[in-house]
């Protein structure tokens, strides 16, 4: 008979399984409990179990990078909960998720490569955060880590790329205290990972606009447009400073301002990409928070043209600290690219370009952190978005 490759998730859920079979008393059940018996209590989740489910999670988020990087999607011909002989797996309907986010991956695998993106390896680790236990169900809040090798990278080009997303997972557990787990939710604020499926989820914050605030134009996204480098004029600012400083923050965030990732905050990425241009450069306008001709920011107090999408653009452009660019790869170090997901007029999304090579910019931002992500995977990930490029 023809053997066939198991995906990672199955290669790794048997060796989980055989470790969980191993230990069973600890993994899964009560010190008072035996396996297959009828249970009375609620389970409890011990350290061995939160470590299962460490280990599961690495395994699902370490097949979806993969299949960016070789398209591989395991077995279609057997369910993904075969694999597993212990007290902890994926439920049918989950695994029938994964079988799908897989194939979808390997599909922008391809529409990548098109772009001209590839990838020669990746790594991807998990880092549980917290568990909390309600009755039989188990939710655990985790944080997905990678790192995408480019491939057949040239010159200055980056070498790698990365990204941190933090999800919840929801473990259910049956009579017998075998958990499943039954659903991946995406919890940060913009899910703009590359491996991330969901549509980006976007909170609008926004002053109310009138008709004096500027309408920035939309940029083109082909490829290979007429050159536009920069020149400096008046004060010079330091766009190296600019992508130094979001290179540093972009996964180890400035505690001298705030983090404005927390639920219903809106999202940290303008925050971020603020802070980016003060260290190169950029002078406070102090004045009234909600006044979007004013720009300021500190751990104390931000206007929300420094912390907010749409108001930010209105400042950049009334201020005259920037002017537009017709197409997002006349990009350079220091530029600023907003994103329009569902073209409703009002942005979505802040980032700013940290790298430039063979005519491509990189750009770094927060929610999901990322760093160095080429806009021809940005655009490639969302092709019927409005974009608008900012020269600094």
């Amino acid at each position: 008979m023809k053997s066939r490759k198991l995906s990672r998730t199955r290669r790794r859920a048997t060796i989980l399984g055989a470790a969980a079979t191993s230990v069973v008393a600890g993994v899964a059940l009560l010190p008072n409990w035996s396996a297959g018996a009828a249970v009375v209590d609620d389970p409890t989740v011990d350290a061995k179990t939160k470590a299962t489910f460490q280990r599961l999670a690495d395994a699902v988020f370490t097949d979806r990078t993969d299949a960016l990087v070789t398209g591989e999607q395991g077995d279609r011909e057997k369910p993904l909960t075969d694999g597993f002989s212990g007290d902890v797996k994926l439920s049918s309907g989950t695994a029938r998720t994964e079988d799908t986010a897989l194939s979808t991956l390997g599909q922008r695998k391809n529409q990548l490569a098109k772009a001209g993106e590839k990838y020669s390896k990746a790594s991807t680790t998990v880092t549980l955060n917290a568990t909390r236990v309600t009755g039989r169900t188990a939710k655990a809040a985790v944080t997905e880590t990678t790192t995408l090798t480019y491939a057949n990278t040239t010159g200055n080009q980056p070498k790698t790329t990365g990204f941190q997303a933090r999800h919840e997972l929801t473990f259910k557990a049956d009579r017998q205290g075998n958990w499943q787990l039954t659903t991946i939710r995406d919890t940060d604020q913009g899910g703009l990972a590359v491996n991330t499926l969901s549509k980006p989820t976007t909170v609008k914050v926004t002053t109310a606009a009138d008709n004096t605030m500027p309408s920035a134009p939309r940029a083109a996204t082909t490829r290979n447009p007429a050159a536009k480098p920069k020149t400096l004029t008046g004060a010079a600012l330091d766009y190296k400073a600019m992508a130094a400083y979001a290179e540093k923050h972009w996964n180890n965030y400035n505690k001298d301002y705030p983090d404005f990732n927390g639920q219903g905050a809106g999202g940290d990425c303008t925050n971020f990409v603020s802070q980016s241009l003060k260290a190169g450069g950029w002078k406070h306008v102090p004045g009234y928070v909600y006044d979007y001709t004013r720009w300021f920011g500190n751990n104390e107090i931000q206007s929300h043209s420094f912390i907010g999408v749409n108001e930010w653009s209105w400042f950049a452009q009334n201020s005259k600290r920037t002017t537009a660019l017709a197409n997002v790869y006349q990009m350079e170090i220091g530029d600023v690219l907003q994103v329009d997901f569902d073209k409703d007029g009002s942005k979505d999304h802040t980032m700013i370009v940290t790298s430039k090579s063979g005519g491509v910019p990189y750009l770094t931002y927060h929610s999901n952190n990322t760093l160095r992500r080429s806009v021809a995977s940005i655009v490639a990930s969302y092709p019927n978005a409005y974009y608008y490029a900012y020269r600094t």
